[in-house]
C-alpha cells in the first residue's frame, strides 16, 4: 500500500487528483490522509468528490463490492484499492462550479490505459479561477500529449462559469499504443497570438472593450482578436484569453469578469501576465509545467525521456514531483539555472 500524506508540501487538491490517477494506473492500493488539512475547509470538497466517485467507477473493485473508501464530502481520509481501469461510456456531475477539466485530468491517465476506448460526458465548470480552463485543456495540453502518443479528443458542449456551474464538457480517449517522449527546450517560430472575450447573459460589449484594451497595448494584427457571445451557459459569466502560440508550444492565460470590476482592468491583468510569460522566454510557464509532470512520467516509467524548461518551479510542482515518485520507478531531475530556468528531466531508473 501507498500511504499519501495530504498535507504534505502545498496540501492541496492535486495531491488527491494525482494520487488517485497513479494509484488506478500502477494498481496500487492507496491510503490517503490529512486530506487539505491546512485549508480553511479542509477534506474532500466536491470536485474532488466526484474525482473520487469517477475513478471508482473506471475502476470499480471487487464484483459488487467499491474501490474507494472514505467517498464523502469533508472527509480527510480515503482508501482506494483499484483494479485495471475499463474504458466505456461515462457520465460525471460535479455538482456544483468545480472544474469538469481536473475531474477530466484525474480519470484521464486511467483511461489511457484501459482495456478499450472511452467516450467521456462531464458536468460542472468549465471557465473557473483555481483551475485550468477548458480552452487550456483543448488547445495547450491534449495537443502535447498527442505528440507523446495520446489520443484524446474534447469538446465544449456548454460553459460553466464561477458561481452557476452547469457547463458540459465531454472527451473520447483511446488507449496509448506506444509511448513517446517530448523534449520543449525552446520555443519554437515567432508568437501567434490570440485573444478570445466571452460573454454569456452579460452585455457583448464587455468583450469588446475588453478586447479593445489589449489590441491597443499590443501590435497585433486585429485577426488576432474574437468576442463571443456565448448561448449555451448555465449562468452569467465573462473571461478574457490570451494565447500566446509557438510552433511547439501555447500557453494561455485567463482573465475573470467579476461584478464591480471594469473590463478595462481585467483585460491589463491577463495581459500583464501574457506579456511576463513572453519576457522570461521559457517555453513552457508554470501551470503547464505541472500538468506536464504526470504524462511525462507515465512515458517515463514506458522508458521514454521527456524534458522541458520553465520558470522556477512552485510549490505546486514539487509538491506533485514528491508524488510521482512514490508510485513511478523513475528519476525527475530539476536543475536550476544560472539565469533562474528551471531544467527538468523524467527518465526510467533502468
Amino acid at each position: 500500500m501507498i500511504e499519501i500524506d495530504g498535507s504534505m508540501g502545498e496540501g492541496g487538491g492535486q495531491i488527491v487528483r494525482s494520487s488517485l490517477a497513479l494509484a488506478a494506473v500502477t494498481g496500487q492500493k492507496l491510503r490517503l490522509r490529512n486530506i487539505r488539512r491546512g485549508r480553511s475547509k479542509p477534506g474532500l470538497l466536491r470536485q474532488h468528490l466526484a474525482g473520487v466517485r469517477a475513478i471508482s467507477q473506471i475502476c470499480p473493485g471487487t464484483v459488487g463490492g467499491s474501490s474507494v473508501e472514505g467517498a464523502e464530502l469533508g472527509s480527510t481520509e480515503l482508501v482506494f484499492t483499484p483494479s485495471p481501469p475499463r474504458g466505456g461510456d461515462y457520465t460525471f456531475e460535479v455538482g456544483s462550479a468545480g472544474s469538469a477539466v481536473l475531474v477530466a485530468q484525474t480519470i484521464l491517465p486511467a483511461l489511457l490505459i484501459a482495456d478499450a476506448p472511452s467516450d467521456v460526458t462531464i458536468g460542472g465548470g468549465t471557465h473557473a479561477a483555481w483551475a485550468p480552463p477548458f480552452d487550456f485543456f483543448e488547445r495547450c495540453y491534449l495537443p502535447l500529449l498527442a505528440r507523446m502518443g495520446v489520443r484524446a479528443l474534447t469538446e465544449i458542449q456548454s460553459h460553466g462559469f464561477y458561481p452557476a456551474g452547469g457547463g458540459k464538457i465531454s472527451l473520447t480517449i483511446h488507449p496509448v499504443q506506444k509511448w513517446r517522449g517530448q523534449q520543449i527546450n525552446e520555443r519554437h517560430g515567432t508568437l501567434q497570438p490570440r485573444v478570445l472575450a466571452l460573454a454569456a447573459r452579460v452585455p457583448e460589449s464587455v468583450a469588446e472593450r475588453e478586447c479593445d484594451v489589449i489590441r491597443r497595448k499590443t501590435d497585433w494584427e486585429p485577426s488576432a482578436f474574437e468576442t463571443q457571445e456565448v448561448v449555451r451557459s448555465g449562468g452569467p459569466g465573462n473571461v478574457v484569453m490570451i494565447e500566446c502560440g509557438f510552433d511547439n508550444v501555447r500557453e494561455l492565460f485567463i482573465g475573470f469578469g467579476k461584478k464591480g470590476v471594469k473590463a478595462e482592468r481585467v483585460a491589463r491583468g491577463v495581459l500583464a501576465d501574457a506579456r511576463k510569460y513572453l519576457s522570461s522566454h521559457v517555453p513552457v510557464g508554470s501551470y503547464l509545467a505541472d500538468q506536464l509532470l504526470l504524462p511525462m512520467g507515465m512515458a517515463a516509467a514506458n522508458g521514454c525521456h521527456s524534458e522541458f524548461v520553465t520558470s522556477e518551479l512552485t510549490p505546486h510542482s514539487k509538491t506533485h514531483i514528491e508524488v510521482l515518485q512514490q508510485f513511478l520507478d523513475i528519476q525527475i531531475r530539476t536543475d536550476v539555472r544560472k539565469d533562474g530556468t528551471t531544467h527538468v528531466s523524467l527518465q526510467g531508473s533502468g
